[in-house]
């Protein structure tokens, strides 16, 4: 079949983790002989900032790293009838612009036989509830959102039709444990602040319970203010910016253990949905102690494959246990590995996808599948 994704960004991971996951599918995809492409606009928020922070050199490591993985940039000119028609299934994220949105819902609904897929990984149903009502998906054939509470918001309120769960994972190509990589550090967070969704919870359930125990710690992310960046400085913790997400499995190896501090609206109003960093945190084999959020799909064994942390006081002990009890730590790793290479890897879901393209796609996508 003929894949075509409509992304912010493929080539920009600059706040943007949806780009994770898509590279992982995508890849996954060539691997089994499909044709996946991307298309994302020349003025994204994501490639602009990587590149003004950063320069062009990140955009050629992403050609070095990820060379199977082609992708486009479009413009104002761009015709995307033409770009559409040539494609069996057209993924786009909910990111995309709103009139684009509509416009390749019309050309669905003129009667082109590609499989258009609507695809929602963020909390915008709930936090921005008239935003996401606006969008036009009635021409859409499938919507594919990444937890069940967003799914039962997209049919409560009547956004689309045949939607389904497809909860985001682990590119395991990339992400694995790499026990040759000696341990330099204690406790690392990869993770960027944002808009206030988690800043006490940042300080509560990281800066403070590091500062407590002295270790060696370090932080990856963007959009630091001033005064978070005063306060990590204040506790000892290593301020080191943006890291390219390929990147990201040797920092997790040459750490001891690490964190997963979710964003207030999937706590109060998406359980059952984490961020796509514990599902690779765990595909690399390292610790991870979780701030508090409600499993409600059973994607995980919590205290098993990680532990919770209901405040400063347990989050610290629990990164004293696994500092200081070998067996705890390597039963932590063992397990989280063990689950997400047997249910949550981009593979699990590229399979998902084709099931549901199998009962749900167009005579196009069906007949590409044969």
């Amino acid at each position: 079949m003929k894949f075509l994704f409509y992304t912010h960004s493929l080539v920009s991971d600059w706040n943007h983790g949806n780009a994770h996951f898509l590279r992982g599918v995508m890849r996954d995809l060539a691997i089994r002989g499909h044709d996946a492409s991307a298309l994302e606009p020349a003025d994204g928020w994501s490639r602009n900032n990587l590149v003004a922070e950063h320069g062009v050199e990140p955009l050629d490591a992403f050609a070095q790293t990820f060379p199977e993985l082609i992708t486009r940039c479009y413009d104002g000119d761009f015709d995307h009838e033409a770009a559409v028609d040539a494609a069996d299934v057209v993924i786009v994220h909910e990111w995309t612009d709103p009139a684009l949105v509509a416009r390749l819902g019309r050309a669905r609904r003129q009667g082109a036989g590609f499989t258009l897929i609507f695809h929602d990984t963020h909390h915008r149903a709930v936090s921005a509830d008239k935003d996401m009502a606006g969008l036009a998906l009635a021409d859409f054939d499938i919507i594919l959102v990444f937890g069940e509470a967003l799914k039962e918001r997209y049919l409560s309120a009547g956004w689309g039709r045949s939607v389904f769960t497809w909860h985001e994972a682990a590119d395991d190509t990339l992400f694995h444990p790499m026990p040759e990589i000696s341990k330099s550090g204690d406790l690392v967070w990869i993770g960027n602040w944002g808009d206030e969704e988690r800043s006490r919870e940042i300080d509560g359930l990281l800066v403070k319970p590091a500062q407590d125990l002295g270790v060696k710690t370090t932080v990856h992310g963007v959009r630091y203010p001033q005064n978070a960046l005063e306060a990590l400085r204040r506790a000892g913790i290593e301020y080191r910016g943006w890291i390219a997400n390929a990147q990201v499995p040797r920092v997790f190896a040459e750490n001891r253990m690490t964190v997963h501090v979710p964003r207030r609206p999937y706590v109060e109003d998406l359980p059952g949905i984490p961020t796509i960093r514990v599902f690779e945190a765990l595909a690399c084999g390292i610790p991870l102690v979780s701030a508090p959020w409600q499993d409600a799909e059973g994607l995980f064994r919590p205290g098993k494959d990680f532990l919770f942390a209901r405040d400063r006081q347990q989050m610290t002990r629990h990164l004293s246990d696994i500092l200081n009890d070998d067996a705890l730590a390597a039963g932590l790793a063992a397990s989280g590995l063990e689950t997400i290479r047997s249910r949550h890897t981009c593979r699990h879901r590229v399979d998902e996808l084709l099931s549901i393209l199998e009962l749900n796609g167009t005579a196009r996508a069906r007949e590409a599948a044969e």
